[in-house]
């Protein structure tokens, strides 16, 4: 997988770019990820170091055990990696970036700790985006929305 990639937080405050990334795309169920991603599970994709770059700001980090760290937005609290101490890889939660849909996943893992909400989603009502139900709603979201663009952007703060 080797297409140059970038990402980042909701703020925008911090960016990345990988070059690569390693054939480990996944989700964890374990508690640890749950707790960290505040949701049912991590999707993290591991990064080559010498294929990834912080290219605005730099993350927080949180010792989460006594060989990883876990970056985050210091600014807006966005979870953006997983690392090892001893690994040649940092892993990018898939979410953070400005593409995720064009990242498959491979595996799962954690499955002891799997919420059992998992198995309801595909049964639960939906309902289309704000937009689509609310477009006076959507357009008050919209001019009070701070969220960072899905792309690179030569200003930050951006000016809104």
């Amino acid at each position: 997988m080797s297409e140059v990639r970038t990402g980042g937080c909701q703020c925008g405050a911090v960016r990345y770019r990988a070059s690569s990334l390693v054939d480990n795309s996944h989700v964890c169920h374990c508690r640890m990820c749950q707790k960290a991603s505040g949701s049912f599970f991590a999707a993290l994709v591991g990064v080559p170091l010498t294929d990834f770059e912080w290219t605005r700001g730099a993350p927080q980090v949180f010792k989460s055990s006594a060989h990883v760290e876990r970056g985050f937005c210091g600014q807006c609290g966005t979870p953006l990696s997983f690392r090892h101490d001893e690994s040649q890889h940092i892993s990018m939660t898939i979410g953070s970036f400005d593409h995720p849909e064009t990242i498959p996943l491979a595996y799962q893992l954690g499955m002891e700790a799997r919420l059992p909400q998992i198995d309801q989603l595909a049964d639960l009502k939906h309902f289309g985006t704000t937009e689509d139900v609310d477009a006076d709603g959507a357009a008050a979201i919209k001019a009070s929305n701070r969220q960072h663009p899905d792309h690179d952007t030569a200003e930050w703060p951006p000016q809104h």
